[in-house]
């Protein structure tokens, strides 16, 4: 793949578009509010802000000698193990594919609805999804430069609505008064709380992925730590007032009650309200293009792995395949797309819903899979530096790591154990056991896949993480093409 084509602006645009900003406020906070009844929803935002910038500590700091496209997988390889590398490498595959091909319901639902009622459209949800697929395909096969600047251009747009609708919102507070119940943070830990924070995590998924990018960035010692942190603050003060916005517009007695309401519309039927109906259709299909940029945002993360494993034997070397021309990772991209064409056509064959299922179980698994590759990133940020000399501080190589470690895991805790208010199911259904399990059954996959290497094929075992079997931990060409300081072995 290309070196030097993303700058800090574009890798911010390409992480928040990621999380979909217009797709958060029309879809998680209204659901958040219809499953969990909690009205101290918006506070959730900067909470869990708080926990992935404690994070983002150690991420940055380990981000400066870890310039790998396989981000997580060669995080955890150098700082665990790389058995334990293999078994991350399995998770961020099916977690970011699960993403990619979920939204794909959600797109197909999204603008079957909008084409339906506007221009008297008869196409199902799988015939725009498959033209979704079909843009995705071709834009992931071309360069970083032309998808960087298809998703900023979306983001930005996105973007504008979400503020227009928060200043809606707050010029026309419901019974005339700017209420602040939703930031009370009593009204948050009260009832249906594991709930706001499972959907709330759901919300930031794409931020992480920066690392991914780092043999593309302008410059890899920086650029990735700062638009993470960008991102992180982007989204979660973004997140924080659209949501306590759409309380303030409704008022905090009725949001509720109107986010269970099918027919209210919200929040387009109070962009509608306060700017006309024109605004509302155009925020409408800009919630439709934030699906799509994140579609392609995680497409891109995927085929990014995938070059990754294959580059370094883990998986086989055709899947390292870049476009000549483009630099882009070919047989990757290829890949993402033929398993979503699959995934689509299955769910299609099988009559199963869009919203309810295809996109709501595979965001469900992504968000389990990336918090568990959160934590073991957190620690193996601690056994990184615990190896190296360095002139990281305490705070950034112990400390703050270890917090996120911790924090990470109570909400992950909570994420699974509200399985069922996030799933809409029965407490006890087969479905909050078997979905966070796909997580559980990639990473034992994955670690049986690394002993498997370890044992039968040394040289490759070797080179994991740091660029390939020709590569040995001593250092060479290819780790100073990379830019990977070279660690011990484990």
């Amino acid at each position: 793949m290309t070196n030097n084509r993303i700058g800090t602006i574009s890798l911010v645009f390409l992480l928040v578009s990621a999380s979909a900003p217009m797709t958060v406020l029309a879809g998680g906070v209204v659901a958040t509010f219809a499953v969990t009844g909690n009205i101290g929803a918006p506070l959730s935002f900067p909470v869990l802000g708080v926990a992935l910038a404690l994070f983002t500590v150690g991420y940055a700091a380990m981000s400066r000698y870890v310039h790998n496209p396989g981000a997580f997988y060669a995080y955890i390889s150098l700082g665990l193990s790389r058995v334990w590398g293999v078994a991350a490498s399995a998770v961020a595959l099916v977690s970011y594919n699960a993403i990619q091909i979920g939204l794909y319901g959600l797109f197909g639902a999204a603008l079957a609805a909008f084409a339906g009622a506007h221009w008297h459209s008869t196409v199902p949800w799988w015939g725009w999804a498959l033209a979704a697929w079909a843009t995705v395909a071709l834009l992931g096969q071309l360069n970083i430069d032309l998808s960087a600047k298809v998703v900023g251009a979306f983001l930005a747009a996105e973007v504008v609505a979400v503020v227009l609708f928060d200043l809606g919102a707050f010029g026309h507070p419901a019974g005339g008064t700017i209420a602040v119940d939703g930031l009370k943070p009593h009204n948050l830990f009260a009832n249906g709380v594991g709930g706001v924070f499972a959907f709330g995590i759901a919300a930031f998924v794409g931020f992480e992925s920066g690392a991914v990018y780092s043999r593309e960035v302008k410059d890899p010692r920086r650029t990735v730590a700062r638009a993470t942190y960008a991102a992180i603050a982007v989204t979660s003060v973004l997140y924080l007032i659209s949501a306590w916005a759409l309380s303030v517009a409704t008022g905090p007695r009725d949001v509720v009650a109107r986010a269970r309401d099918p027919q209210s519309g919200i929040p387009f039927s109070l962009m509608a309200a306060h700017f006309g109906g024109i605004v509302a259709d155009i925020a409408n299909l800009l919630l439709i293009t934030s699906v799509f940029a994140a579609l392609l945002s995680f497409h891109m993360v995927s085929a990014r792995y995938t070059f990754a494993l294959g580059h370094e034997r883990v998986l086989p070397p055709v899947a390292a395949h870049v476009g000549r021309r483009t630099g882009a990772p070919a047989a990757g991209s290829l890949l993402q797309s033929l398993l979503a064409l699959v995934t689509v056509v299955l769910f299609t064959a099988l009559h199963r819903d869009p919203l309810t299922e295809l996109f709501t179980w595979l965001s469900y698994v992504a968000a389990v899979g990336v918090l568990v590759l959160l934590i073991g990133t957190s620690l193996s940020v601690v056994g990184y530096f615990s190896r190296i000399s360095s002139p990281e501080t305490v705070w950034q190589r112990l400390v703050a790591p270890i917090l996120a470690a911790v924090s990470l895991t109570a909400i992950t805790v909570v994420t699974v154990a509200n399985a069922d208010s996030v799933l809409g199911t029965a407490k006890g259904s087969v479905l909050t056991y078997a979905l966070p399990g796909v997580v559980g059954v990639a990473a034992l996959v994955g670690l049986v896949w690394g002993i498997v290497i370890k044992a039968a094929r040394p040289a490759v075992y070797r080179g994991i993480g740091v660029g390939g079997p020709q590569q040995s931990w001593a250092g060479g060409a290819l780790a100073g093409l990379l830019g990977i300081e070279p660690a011990p072995a484990s």
